[in-house]
């Protein structure tokens, strides 16, 4: 998720410029303070959404939505009004009554992560025939720019990544279509472009993980960000993926026919690996940096959390988790909306309370940060995605009597 896999234009430019192919920087990465002063009404956070508009606006509303809340009227409204006519968003577009032309830098990832947003909370919207017709645009747009190779990069025409990929692979399986029938004009899948990143168990360095794109040489290189994202799309889940039951220890195996299943779960013993070192995922230093130093990347950490989740390695996920109930509270008020997503859904991976998560209510926290969101509904499902249905019930309902009388409660995960 995890992961401005997620939005950071700027970054992706700086990439190709330094011929690197490195992931890029997690979802919840600060922006400056916008330098007009003024934020459009209905949007979450309080910092420039030039480069993350989109993305956390959606990511803010499927944490709401897993916990109960329905985002208000006008939170929708904003995010609906980002969208292009031709079913496409950008990261972010300022001025939103301006029709969509050549120039406007549609995105891949906002795009996917907006329809899956949009029809998580379209059961109690205003409007929820125009947000199905928000939501089949979107979709629509995003079999449009498919590669030849079935995957997607992040703008339009680029490269196919395990990230921008992985994204619509969740974003499409979030709204009821199957991945793997998702096929590109030279008939290969999703599922095709992701195993094209994936480095076999024999790799002596990253047995089982997945590459973000390979490098100029055309090897591929573990990147973290990247696994826990294609680890969660093997599995055809996204972002909002719970608890895979029943659990079992992630082990890496070769397939003499490889399965983007198989590739998956070797992508969660990868991540079950990096974790165990210090309880948490790492970043190296950017280029040039006088600090050398590798920094604990609580963004990814979150995102593996998920992903060994939903892989049946919560077990594997639980030191991080607690890593996090420790360590992110600092992380996340710099960060903003997206980052109490990505802990909130976190948390909800593990069957973990987001209200007391260390010492934070991360509910509130999210909600703080933009348009007071409606009353929980506890009379039905809120979600977009069948096998989730009652999430709601429990959290706002449930968990209170669940760990009080010590009753284990596994919510399996979205099935292809």
């Amino acid at each position: 998720m995890n992961t401005v896999r997620r939005g950071a234009a700027a970054f992706a430019a700086a990439a190709v410029v330094l011929g690197t192919a490195a992931a890029l920087p997690a979802a919840a990465a600060p922006s400056p303070t916008p330098s007009t002063g003024t934020l459009p009404a209905g949007l979450y956070g309080t910092t420039d959404p030039t480069y993350d508009g989109v993305w956390r606006q959606s990511l803010a509303f499927l944490a709401q939505r897993a916990t109960g809340y329905q985002p208000a009227d006008q939170a929708v409204d904003w995010l609906l009004g980002q969208q292009c006519a031709d079913g496409s968003f950008a990261s972010y577009r300022a001025a939103a009554a301006t029709p969509c032309d050549a120039k406007t830098m549609r995105d891949t990832n906002a795009t996917a992560v907006a329809v899956q947003a949009l029809g998580a909370v379209r059961r109690q919207a205003a409007a929820p025939e125009k947000v199905d017709q928000a939501v089949k645009a979107g979709t629509d747009w995003l079999r449009t720019v498919q590669n030849k190779d079935g995957g997607w990069g992040y703008g339009v025409g680029g490269a196919s990544d395990a990230n921008s990929t992985s994204i619509v692979v969740g974003a499409l399986a979030a709204t009821g279509v199957k991945p793997g029938s998702y096929a590109s004009a030279d008939g290969r899948t999703p599922y095709d472009a992701l195993l094209s990143f994936a480095l076999p168990c024999s790799d002596k360095d990253g047995a089982g993980a997945f590459a973000y794109q390979p490098d100029k040489a055309g090897k591929l290189l573990a990147n973290a960000d990247a696994t826990a994202a294609a680890t969660l799309a093997g599995l055809g889940k996204g972002v909002t993926a719970t608890k895979a039951s029943p659990e079992q220890p992630p082990a890496c195996t070769d397939l003499t026919k490889p399965t983007a299943e198989r590739a998956a779960l070797n992508g969660a013993s990868y991540l079950a690996k990096a974790l165990a070192k210090t309880g948490h995922l790492t970043t190296p230093p950017m280029p040039g940096a006088t600090d050398t130093s590798e920094k604990p990347d609580v963004g990814n950490t979150a995102d593996a959390v998920v992903a060994l989740a939903a892989a049946g390695a919560a077990k594997e996920a639980k030191p991080a988790l607690e890593w996090l109930e420790k360590n992110s509270a600092a992380w996340a008020k710099q960060s903003g909306p997206a980052a109490y997503a990505q802990l909130i859904l976190a948390a909800r991976a593990t069957d973990t309370d987001p209200r007391e998560f260390g010492t934070a209510d991360l509910v509130e926290q999210l909600n703080a940060t933009g348009p007071a969101p409606k009353t929980p509904d506890t009379s039905a499902s809120s979600t977009s995605d069948d096998e989730d249905s009652g999430f709601d019930i429990w959290w706002i309902i449930g968990i209170g009597m669940v760990v009080g009388v010590g009753i284990g409660f596994l919510v399996s995960g979205r099935k292809k």
